[in-house]
């Protein structure tokens, strides 16, 4: 078990945690929600020991091992895939070298014949002969081939990098799992193989990720960061959710009778739980639900931006064709020979292992890049906005964010661009921030203003929820439901994607899937692995 008592964090006057006591038992589940800002990052830091609180501290109980994912790609590039993974229980790892470098002595003495033989000891004690198999499998199951492992880890790819820190920290069944956004990089497969192995996970595991789906998947508990504390609910995120919306809506109506309310809330979490029996979680996690109580949700202090789109025009018909397209970068085609044509009310989820050659599409379809061959043509109805996943060279020069949106606004006046960019969530002064200091999650929402204001029937989106808190991709998410264009998209988000995609296309090496069905049936659709499987080996 790992508790804190007390702790407290400030920088300057900005109070982050204030007397947090909380304790998070072996064999549950742990989400870690807050406002961007509010620091769940720097909470988990506090947890593993990387920054010390001003105040209280943290109690791991005396031999539980505590494993974090770590965020440095490069930190291990001088060891083998296989001898990073190992080093996830720097014990076993540092027993390893020991034993090595005394059995490769040439003047090998009694003495080091002991210690070898202490090591021994230990060393099976913490399962040692199945290192390298446990390793392997946990390596494979995220998507390392066993030809990868024995390579060293500066010639693997970022994305690989994080799938293989994801499996040091999965390593050797640790007492206390700490993972900060694990599913960042990984594709659909991989994030449902992490799904099952957290589900059933027996000790304690404390994440933090904006991923909705997979906080659903795999929490039993949230712990929620608001006013400079942490309040502790039974329930995943959903649940979590959808229940503080539901109070916050009856406070905010003093005319409710209270037997009324009463039978609302209970009503509520009789749906939820005969729901939450069918999820994907161990039995005996869901036994939990029987539990849920509603009297210590509060309304949350987070604050939603309005996002809403509204096309001046509407499409009519074929709005693209695609024919023939190819694009190579660095000497590889990314994508070649690509057809596909998009008709009116078509909202297509693209997804890729590489997310590099979405980008590519896209930015060839929005004229930012060219073709090595093929067309496209666009239909004269068709009034595209573009969200890019690369955007810094929106936000130079010394411009305020008001004095930034003004230029793509029809009306300038001041009063007017200061109340849209209020429901973006900056207000009063921060209207006249300078827009080359923003956040990642600033600067998102100002391309979001940008797009809304600029009345497009077709949207190109290209990871639109990177950088971005749960309650804006909550907001982004419906406003794209209710969006009565066209959409073409690209999303780590599985919720997102789901609620949103009526038709997915899946860019492989060999060619494209392209199917009119939700992304769920997609990836349960037995035909799309079949093709998927042979489109992969051309």
């Amino acid at each position: 078990m790992i508790s804190t008592a007390n702790v407290g964090l400030q920088y300057g006057k900005r109070v982050l945690f204030e007397k947090v006591s909380i304790k998070f038992n072996p064999g549950n589940c742990y989400g870690i929600i807050g406002a961007n800002g509010a620091g769940k990052s720097t909470f988990l830091k506090i947890l593993s020991g990387e920054i010390e609180p001003q105040q209280g501290q943290v109690i791991v109980d005396p031999g539980d091992r505590v494993s974090v994912l770590k965020q440095d790609q490069n930190a291990y590039d001088v060891f083998t895939v296989i001898q990073t993974v190992i080093m996830g229980n720097k014990r076993l790892s540092d027993i390893m070298i020991e034993k090595d470098s005394l059995y490769a002595k040439s003047d090998f003495s009694d003495k080091d014949g002991i210690r070898v033989s202490e090591l021994e000891a230990e060393f099976a004690e913490l399962n040692g002969w199945n290192a390298e198999t446990e390793a392997a499998e946990l390596l494979e199951g995220l998507g390392i081939l066993n030809t990868e492992h024995h390579k060293q880890m500066s010639e693997m790819g970022g994305s690989e990098k994080v799938r293989v820190l994801l499996a040091q920290a999965l390593f050797g069944n640790p007492d206390i799992l700490l993972l900060d956004e694990p599913t960042n990089n990984l594709d659909a497969t991989t994030v449902l193989w992490l799904e099952d192995f957290l589900a059933d996970f027996q000790n304690t595991v404390i994440v933090v990720s904006h991923d909705r789906h997979f906080m659903d998947a795999v929490c039993t508990h949230i712990a929620d960061i608001d006013f400079s504390q942490i309040q502790l609910f039974t329930g995943n995120y959903s649940f979590w959710y959808e229940s503080s919306q539901l109070i916050l809506r009856q406070k905010q109506d003093a005319n409710r009778k209270a037997d009324d309310k009463k039978k609302e809330l209970q009503e509520f979490i009789a749906r939820f739980s005969a729901n939450a029996s069918k999820s994907r979680q161990a039995t005996s996690r869901k036994k939990l639900l029987d539990k849920l109580v509603f009297e210590e949700i509060k309304p949350s202090s987070r604050k939603y931006p309005y996002i809403i789109f509204k096309p001046k025009t509407d499409t009519r018909n074929q709005i693209l064709e695609v024919k023939g397209l190819k694009k190579t970068i660095d000497g590889t085609d990314v994508f070649s020979q690509m057809n596909f044509t998009v008709d009116s009310g078509d909202k297509i989820a693209f997804i890729s292992h590489d997310g590099l050659t979405i980008s590519a599409l896209f930015d060839i379809l929005t004229d930012t890049k060219n073709a090595d061959h093929g067309s496209f043509k666009w239909g004269a109805t068709a009034h595209i906005g573009y969200f890019p996943r690369i955007n810094d060279h929106f936000f130079t020069g010394d411009m305020s964010i008001m004095d930034w949106l003004q230029q793509y606004s029809e009306v300038k006046e001041e009063p007017w661009i200061r109340s849209f960019l209020g429901k973006m969530l900056f207000s009063g002064e921060e209207s006249l921030k300078k827009v080359k200091v923003l956040s990642g999650g600033e600067k998102v929402r100002c391309l979001i203003a940008k797009l809304m204001l600029e009345a497009p029937n077709t949207l190109i989106l290209d990871q639109p929820t990177n950088h971005l808190d749960l309650e804006s991709i909550t907001s982004l998410n419906d406003g794209l439901k209710a969006f009565t264009g066209n959409i073409l998209f690209a999303s780590h988000d599985h919720l997102f994607t789901e609620t949103i995609a009526n038709r997915i296309i899946e860019i492989l090496p060999g060619g494209i899937i392209d199917r009119r069905i939700s992304y769920d049936e997609y990836l349960r659709d037995e035909k799309v692995k079949s093709l998927r499987a042979t489109l992969m080996q051309q």
